[in-house]
């Protein structure tokens, strides 16, 4: 219980510290100078993302990330618990938005920094909300960020992978982007496994060989989910 206190002490004292950052960003919104707003943002978010990991006491690995493409792709990962974003920001060097629950644009500064990264959101319940902001991904590969999808749809909170939600790979057959498979193993153990306490304990991320898709034939782009899911399903075998 005193490390998650300690924890979200921390988490609001950064917003504190970062206050200075956010109103110069705010003033270079002001003034259209989107390529600075774009550097300050990818520099300081990866940075605030590793220290939220590192202040619970948890080691990260990460493996593959010399495969990475130069170009912008899109992460297709697992989803175990609630360090997953700062765990993919924090340690994978790419600038990257998230495709997040509607909720999260309201948050308190967090709000407003993940606009920033491009990052679209989602109302889970709205199926017509949903198809138009999948529609507008190609604005977030234009502008040279990558973007990460959790195909589950929501936190496994354990090893195990759930179901895939079709059609979740849309976005990278129709904008014709590399697909990177993500596995990440162990993130749930920082929280959620703990019944929301926050503990350290170790993390691997692996990343895969990317997917071209103008390498594929029809049969695979149908079945571009299930290959995905596959893989990372692969790499998740012995974890518990």
């Amino acid at each position: 219980m005193v490390k998650t206190i300690l924890w979200f002490s921390y988490f609001w004292i950064y917003q504190i510290r970062l206050l200075p950052i956010f109103f110069k960003l705010k003033y270079l919104m002001k003034n259209n100078k989107e390529d600075e707003v774009k550097g300050l943002v990818n520099k300081w978010v990866p940075k605030w993302a590793k220290e939220m990991v590192e202040f619970t006491g948890s080691k990260v690995k990460v493996i593959g990330e010399d495969k990475l493409p130069d170009e912008p792709v899109l992460f297709v990962s697992n989803h175990q618990g609630s360090f997953d974003i700062p765990l993919l920001l924090g340690y994978i060097d790419k600038p990257k938005a998230f495709i997040a629950k509607w909720e999260l644009r309201y948050l308190p500064f967090i709000g407003s920094w993940m606009k920033e990264l491009g990052c679209i959101f989602i109302k889970r319940n709205d199926f017509r909300q949903t198809l138009k902001a999948f529609k507008g991904a190609g604005r977030v590969f234009e502008k040279g960020q990558s973007l990460v999808i959790f195909p589950e749809g929501t936190r496994s909170r354990s090893s195990k992978l759930g179901k895939f939600k079709r059609g979740s790979l849309k976005i990278a057959l129709r904008e014709k982007v590399p697909v990177v498979p993500v596995t990440i193993k162990g993130s749930y153990k920082l929280k959620e496994r703990n019944n929301g306490f926050i503990k350290g304990d170790n993390v691997e991320l692996v990343i895969s060989d990317p997917i071209y898709i103008d390498s594929l034939s029809k049969e695979e782009k149908d079945d571009l989910t299930l290959i995905v899911r596959e893989e990372i399903s692969k790499e998740l075998i012995g974890e518990s």
